[in-house]
């Protein structure tokens, strides 16, 4: 499992398994958001699994399931929310962590806190494309 933190509140990575929790816990996150829809792909564990896991090592688990191009200001939203409601850090994950950014990286740009144009610079810089979070923004007339 590959980590990469986005500031002390967040973290993302690709697909996490529920034996991955417990060193989680240890490491001090207190929540995990899972955005990856149950049998995306063939052997990923289920978000039941994951939620069970995550209970048993005292985590909050939110299950917020997207795909690109599934992603609304409402999921945007709710990520937010489930981030703000953690007691400690947290840590998103989809496929590759991607869409967790990707997330994480629209609702900036809609509160103000980061420029669209800062997107692609950032993303690469922890080694993801957020073309698809600048291409949802000025879809949406941001």
């Amino acid at each position: 499992m590959r980590l990469v933190r986005i500031n002390e509140r967040l973290a993302v990575s690709e697909q996490i398994s529920p034996r991955n929790i417990a060193p989680l816990a240890r490491a001090g996150y207190t929540a995990i958001i899972n955005n990856r829809p149950d049998r995306e792909a063939l052997l990923q564990p289920g978000a039941d699994a994951i939620a069970a896991a995550a209970s048993r090592e005292g985590l909050a688990c939110i299950h917020l399931p997207v795909t690109g191009p599934d992603i609304t200001e409402e999921t945007v939203r709710a990520f937010q929310q489930a981030l703000a409601a953690s007691s400690g850090p947290v840590l998103a994950f989809c496929r590759t962590g991607a869409r967790s950014l990707i997330l994480w990286a629209i609702g900036e740009v809609l509160d103000g806190r980061m420029r669209k144009e800062d997107l692609i610079p950032f993303g690469a810089e922890r080694g993801f494309d957020l073309s698809r979070a600048v291409d949802w923004l000025t879809a949406h007339g941001r």
